[in-house]
């Protein structure tokens, strides 16, 4: 959430920059100017009040002491007056705050200068690429079918028992994935973060903190009997343990890793694009979250890009890192990087991970701050990424690594897999 500070001392240049991200924002901007004008003025007349309730209390008593009654009642009766028009303008502050903050939580966040102008994915900025794209014969497989080949995923008896985007993993394709899910941890614990385990369900204040609601309310499953919601990914549980901290400098940068199940409801999700592992309503991703001072928070993110490359050079994979435009980027995200592999018997690239700095919009939703050296208290910066989400590494490990023998295994992977080839 964009702080009020920001909006009303820089409106033209919120509006200037949230059109990069096709949002028109002068509208609501205008609104939260009134609102806030309510708010400060009723904020400046309590004040007078209170203290002219103040003043004239003690009046009362010297009156009262004197023996003057009378006009003792007459200031009593004042006070009172002044009281109902306190309980007024209290009222009316609290509507302006309320509809500020309604105001505020659908505002996005403003984009990075380095952000291109763009509608959508098409307008992608490709920023490097690596890793060699295998040559496959003209009856390679996709993985939808190597997987029912190798007896590795049972997508139709995922369909019975929960609904299509609910896969069953079998065999070498479960043990698959327990090995990737160990590779992706050990990795992160080397590179320096700490390994930790947060629920699946979250309250909606959770929600609210990382910017998932209001914006993404329809795309998350609400068990409404308890009022959770199942996480989309662990950023948002790992993000909410710092919420309405105050952190010290010199312990900054934090760096968690966590593995989790999501959650995803994907509404109107259909077609060849979504086939097999290529979108799910469940699966599972090791995800890396940082919480960093702002001045730092930039160079943290290289290093989160730095590391996600590294897995996928590991994983022998075809890659490529592209700097998302405005139409594409995230409600939250100031800045962001997507990953993908190519998919060599699909013949397409599929995104594998997001690494997204959000400056201070989720901290100021969170109230996560830090204690800098002079004692100040600011909003911290948080950054988090996908290191990584298994479906579609497992699609293009399945569908490049492919022989007449079987499909092979990274040698990076072979210690956590304990088998060389899927036979």
């Amino acid at each position: 959430m964009l702080t009020l500070k920001v909006i009303t001392e820089n409106q033209d240049e919120v509006v200037r920059r949230l059109a990069k991200k096709h949002f028109q924002a002068r509208e609501i901007i205008d609104q939260i100017i009134i609102f806030d004008t309510v708010r400060r003025t009723s904020q400046v007349e309590l004040d007078s009040n209170l203290s002219e309730i103040n003043l004239i209390s003690k009046e009362i008593g010297t009156l009262m002491q004197k023996g003057k009654s009378l006009e003792a009642n007459e200031v009593k009766a004042h006070v009172s007056v002044l009281k109902e028009k306190n309980i007024e303008l209290d009222a009316s502050k609290s509507n302006a705050e309320e509809k500020i903050r309604e105001l505020l939580l659908i505002i996005p966040n403003l984009p990075h200068d380095s952000v291109p102008e763009g509608k959508g994915a098409d307008d992608n900025q490709c920023e490097k690429s690596g890793g060699m794209i295998p040559e496959l014969p003209a009856d390679a497989l996709p993985h939808w079918d190597l997987a029912k080949k190798y007896d590795l995923i049972d997508f139709e008896t995922g369909v019975k028992i929960a609904g299509a985007g609910f896969p069953v993993y079998k065999g070498y394709g479960a043990r698959l994935q327990r090995a990737l899910i160990n590779f992706f941890l050990n990795n992160a614990c080397k590179a320096g973060y700490t390994e930790i385990q947060t629920p699946y369900l979250v309250n909606a204040e959770s929600g609210y903190g990382t910017g998932n609601l209001p914006d993404k309310e329809g795309q998350m499953y609400h068990a409404t009997l308890d009022d959770l919601y199942l996480i989309p990914t662990a950023e948002v549980s790992v993000t909410n343990i710092y919420r309405n901290m105050i952190l010290e400098e010199k312990d900054l940068p934090i760096m968690n890793t966590a593995y989790s199940a999501c959650f995803r409801r994907e509404a109107g999700s259909y077609g060849k694009d979504v086939r097999g592992l290529n979108r799910l309503h469940q699966f599972d991703k090791v995800e890396i979250v940082r919480i960093d001072k702002p001045e730092h928070s930039y160079e943290s993110l290289q290093e989160m890009v730095d590391y996600v490359q590294s897995l996928l050079e590991e994983l022998e994979l075809p890659w490529r890192i592209l700097r998302l435009c405005g139409g594409d980027i995230s409600f939250t995200s100031a800045l962001t990087f997507d990953f993908e592999v190519f998919s060599a018997a699909q013949q397409r690239w599929l995104e594998v991970s997001s690494v997204s700095n959000f400056e201070s919009f989720q901290a100021n939703r969170l109230k996560c701050r830090y204690r800098d050296e002079n004692r100040k208290i600011q909003l911290c910066h948080t950054l988090n990424g996908s290191a990584l989400a298994l479906p579609r590494i497992v699609a293009a490990l399945l569908e490049n690594n492919q022989t007449p023998e079987g499909i092979r295994i990274p040698k990076a992977l072979v210690p956590y897999t304990g088998f060389e080839i899927i036979r």
